[in-house]
């Protein structure tokens, strides 16, 4: 079970990875800082907007009625335009029909209008549309000729090339904060797969780098100190159990020396019985204590197909139906005894249980997979995994001709785990039990 499978369930649309929520956090304040920063933005430009257009109207007003003042009505007409600004022009005619003034504005405007012309005129503001805002100043001037005003307020225009600075500045801070996201949670990453990685017997166990920053580095020692103190405390406990064992078959033998050497009868064949099932015992346990440390030196290229007819032409020539399955053209790159005594002891276990074996290879990504089905009663689902821990059987029993020690498939786990795989069981929809060695990645390939 790997570190993903315990991850408690995420409610809603929040992304499950902490990469992915900080950059999420992070886009979610860039938009809110470029939000706060438009607003501010569309503010200045509008005060900005505001202040020009009442210093232009309190200059320009007065200067520009004195001019038409002075001018003959024909010569008004070709004057007119250049009189115009941004925001507001001169028309000689009435003010079009509209509402008395309702903005502050426009009347701020219109107070402003009236004080630029020394309140020499008789105004008539008129509200002509709200949006967009628009109104118009009506004023006669001394020959009787009308003349109107009109205000369109309006911000500056921003500028084309704005948006897009703004877009490729917010993208820019987006790679940033990806980056420094990236760069921050890696150590994590490696730091899961190092704790997902830390298995005792395994082959090659994974260590972390003790370099980086400060945090990462010391984090990095202290998870390699963990790793060296429980594989010590890992090989104390096979050394102390392969002593136990050893010692415990010396005296078993005499015992069962002694019990041979009585008369006949059916005590001392009970008590050689016995004697047999407990050497048993102790040799299994000696063969677990021994399991994790097997895989040594380097490991070779081995063509499947071969060794599984090999496997199975030993068992066939005892007699027993062990039989070859579908096999693909696959070599891998292992250790053969161990990966033998694993597949060995899979088969007499459904041996055992189901009467006869069945044997098949195939391919798994750039790795490789060995099942051994058989046809027996198969396994509760609630004990698929328990079966795999040393001295667990289901039943009470310790009969050997109804399960043996309850040592033979825990002895096949750790030797897996020795190999860098796993075991895994299944019950079949057909009936019966598969047991499926996933080897690693090492090498997987077609022989050549």
């Amino acid at each position: 079970m790997s570190i993903a499978d315990v991850a408690p369930p995420i409610r809603g649309s929040w992304p499950r990875t902490l990469s992915a929520r900080v950059l999420l956090v992070l886009l979610a304040g860039m938009l809110v800082s470029h939000a706060l920063s438009f607003s501010l933005l569309f503010f200045e430009r509008y005060e900005a907007t505001r202040s020009m257009m009442l210093r232009n109207l309190d200059e320009d007003v007065g200067l520009s009625v004195a001019l038409l003042e002075h001018l003959s009505p024909a010569e008004r007409a070709a004057w007119v335009p250049r009189l115009e600004r941004r925001t507001y022009r001169y028309l000689l005619r009435p003010a079009a029909p509209g509402e008395p003034l309702h903005s502050r504005r426009a009347k701020q405007v219109t107070e402003l209008i009236d004080e630029s012309l020394q309140r020499h005129y008789v105004l008539d503001p008129r509200q002509v549309s709200r949006t967009p805002e628009r109104f118009e100043v009506e004023l006669r001037l001394h020959d009787g000729q009308p003349l109107t005003i009109e205000v369109t307020p309006a911000m500056l225009p921003l500028a084309t090339w704005l948006p897009a600075v703004l877009v490729a500045q917010l993208l820019l801070l987006l790679a940033c904060a990806w980056w420094v996201g990236r760069l921050a949670l890696r150590p994590l990453s490696l730091l899961s797969d190092a704790v997902e990685g830390l298995q005792p017997g395994k082959v090659q166990a994974v260590s972390l780098p003790e370099a980086g920053p400060l945090e990462t580095a010391r984090a990095a020692a202290a998870l390699n100190a963990l790793q060296a103190r429980i594989q010590g405390h890992v090989n104390e406990r096979m050394q102390i159990l392969a002593a136990i064992s050893h010692d415990l078959q010396t005296p078993i033998t005499r015992m069962k020396l002694r019990v041979e050497s009585l008369p006949d009868g059916p005590v001392p064949q009970r008590l050689v019985d016995d004697l047999d099932q407990l050497g048993q015992l102790v040799r299994e346990g000696l063969a677990y204590a021994r399991s994790s440390h097997v895989a040594s030196g380097e490991p070779v290229r081995l063509d499947l197909r071969a060794f599984v007819d090999s496997l199975a032409a030993d068992y066939q020539d005892m007699g027993k139906p062990v039989l070859i399955g579908r096999c693909e053209a696959i070599a891998v790159k292992t250790w053969p005894q161990p990966l033998r005594r694993i597949v060995g002891n899979l088969v007499d276990n459904a041996l055992r249980y189901g009467g006869s074996a069945e044997v098949s290879i195939g391919r798994a990504g750039r790795g490789a997979w060995l099942c051994v089905s058989d046809h027996g009663p198969g396994i509760p689902e609630q004990e698929l995994e328990r079966v795999l821990s040393p001295f667990h059987r289901l039943e009470s029993s310790r009969s050997r001709e109804t399960g043996g020690t309850g040592l033979g498939l825990a002895i096949a786990a750790q030797l897996a785990q020795s190999l860098g795989g796993n075991i895994e069981l299944r019950n079949r929809q057909e009936g019966g039990l598969s047991a499926w060695v996933h080897l690693p990645a090492l090498e997987a390939d077609k022989p050549g």
